[in-house]
C-alpha cells in the first residue's frame, strides 16, 4: 500500500513554499518520522517526515518546485530498499551494529551532531525505539556542562563560484523566499515609515568589569555564558517602560501602546537575517535571556525556529558590532516603531574630570518612526539606555 507524502499545513499568513531539498532518493529505505524533504516558506523551513517505515517509491515534485499546503509530493511503500553496489571495501565491512545506530539517528540530528562532534552514545533519544531527534541533540547541548556553544557571531558567508571561461563572468540564482521577504519588509519600512536615527555612545567598562568578575561563576551556576546582550535587553525594557511610545506601533489610523515587552534579537543564519522574539522579556532574568539567545542562535543555524518564535515583537535589537561595524543606521522591523543598534567596542580617548583617559566605547544607534516617536523622546530613550548600562546597578534596582 502506498503512503502519500503531502506538504504540511501552512500557517494562515503563508500560501506557498519552495521544495528546497530531498533527503532521500527513490528506492531508499525510510523510517517512521524520518525527515524526507525540506520546504522553505518566507518565514520558516518546514520538515516533511515519513508517516511510516518503508521505501521512497516516488518523487513527484523536484527540488526548486513551488508547492502548496496538502499537495502530494511523493509516496512511500512497504518493503525493503533496493540493493546498491558497494562503493569500496570500507562499505562492505560495515557492521550491522553501525547500520542500526545510523538508522536510530534522524538526518537533521546527525547533521547537528557532526557539527558539534557528538556521538550517538552521548545523546539520549526520545523518538520511537530510542531514535535520536534534532530536539534531543539541542536539549543535550543546552544541558551540557563545560564547553557551551555560543551564539554565532555572524552568519556563514555566501560562496559563489564562477566559471573559469569568459572575461566577465556572472551567475544568476533565484532569490530565496526568506531573502525576498526580508527585501519586501525593508522596502515597506522605508516607504511607509518616517525613519530617523539618533546616536549616542556608552562606556562599556562597567559591564566589562562585571563580566570579568562573575563570568566563571555565572557559567558554572547557570550553564550558559555571560554576554552583553542580556544587559542591553534589560536596559531596553526599563527604557521602554519610561517611554511607552517607543514600545508602540501604528495600525491604520490608530496608535497601539503595548503593555508587554517582546524583544526581537536579530540573528544571522545561512538563510538570511531572522529576528526571534524574547516573549515577556521584563519577566526574564539575565541567565534566562542568555540561555534563550544561545538557543535562538543554534536553531537559526539549522533552520528549526518555529513561526511563532519569529513573529511579532514590540522592539528589536541588532548587533552590527559582531561584523566589525563601528556605526550604522538600522532599519525598522515593521510594524515596530524603533530598533536599537549595537556596534563594535573600541578603545577611545575620553575626557573625565578634566583628564584624558582611554575607555572601551560603543556607539549606539536608535532608528525610530517619527510618526509616533518625537525626537525628544527618542533622544531621552537612548540616554536612558546609556545611563543604565554605565551604572548597571540601576538595572537591578529599576531606578
Amino acid at each position: 500500500m502506498a503512503i502519500e507524502i503531502k506538504v504540511p499545513a501552512f500557517p494562515e499568513s503563508v500560501n506557498e513554499g519552495t521544495l528546497v531539498k530531498w533527503h532521500k532518493a527513490v528506492g531508499d529505505a525510510v523510517a517512521r518520522d524520518e525527515v524526507l524533504a525540506d520546504i522553505e516558506t518566507d518565514k520558516v523551513v518546514f520538515e516533511v517526515p515519513s508517516l511510516d517505515d518503508g521505501v521512497l517509491a516516488e518523487i513527484l515534485e523536484q527540488e526548486g518546485s513551488t508547492v502548496f499546503a496538502g499537495q502530494l509530493i511523493g509516496t512511500v511503500t512497504e518493503g525493503q530498499a533496493s540493493s546498491k553496489p558497494k562503493a569500496d571495501k570500507q562499505e562492505e565491512t560495515t557492521t550491522p551494529q553501525s547500520q542500526t545506530e545510523d538508522a536510530l539517528v534522524s538526518p537533521s540530528a546527525k547533521k547537528l551532531m557532526d557539527e558539534n562532534n557528538l556521538t550517538s552514545e552521548q545523546v539520549k533519544g526520545t523518538g520511537k525505539d530510542g531514535r535520536i531527534l534534532k530536539e534531543d541533540v539541542q536539549n543535550h547541548m543546552q544541558g551540557k556542562s563545560g564547553n557551551v556553544t555560543p551564539l554565532p557571531s555572524a552568519s556563514p558567508r555566501t560562496v559563489v563560484s564562477f566559471p573559469t571561461s569568459g572575461e566577465r563572468p556572472q551567475k544568476r540564482v533565484p532569490m530565496s523566499r526568506l531573502r525576498a521577504r526580508i527585501a519586501e519588509r525593508l522596502v515597506e519600512a522605508q516607504r511607509t515609515a518616517a525613519i530617523l536615527t539618533t546616536f549616542n555612545e556608552v562606556n562599556m567598562k562597567p559591564l566589562m568589569d562585571i563580566r570579568t568578575r562573575y563570568r566563571d561563576q555565572f557559567e558554572k551556576t547557570h550553564n550558559v555564558r555571560l554576554g552583553f546582550m542580556s544587559f542591553f535587553v534589560k536596559a531596553a525594557v526599563e527604557a521602554l517602560k519610561r517611554f511607552p511610545e517607543v514600545n508602540g506601533s501604528i495600525e491604520g489610523d490608530d496608535i497601539v501602546y503595548h503593555g508587554f515587552y517582546d524583544i526581537g534579537i536579530a540573528v544571522g543564519s545561512p538563510r538570511g537575517l531572522v529576528v526571534p522574539i524574547l516573549r515577556d522579556a521584563d519577566m526574564m532574568g539575565v541567565a534566562d535571556i542568555e540561555s534563550r539567545i544561545r538557543d535562538f542562535g543554534l536553531r537559526a543555524k539549522d533552520g528549526s525556529l518555529s513561526l511563532d518564535e519569529i513573529t511579532g515583537g514590540t522592539f528589536s535589537i541588532t548587533n552590527g558590532g559582531v561584523f566589525g561595524s563601528l556605526l550604522s543606521t538600522p532599519i525598522l522591523n515593521p510594524p515596530q516603531s524603533a530598533i536599537l543598534g549595537m556596534h563594535k567596542i573600541q578603545d577611545r580617548p575620553m575626557v573625565e574630570d578634566g583628564e584624558v583617559v582611554v575607555r572601551p566605547m560603543m556607539y549606539l544607534a536608535l532608528s525610530y518612526d517619527h510618526r509616533i516617536v518625537d525626537g525628544r523622546e527618542a533622544v531621552q530613550f537612548l540616554v536612558t539606555i546609556k545611563d543604565l548600562l554605565e551604572d548597571p546597578a540601576r538595572i537591578l534596582l529599576e531606578i
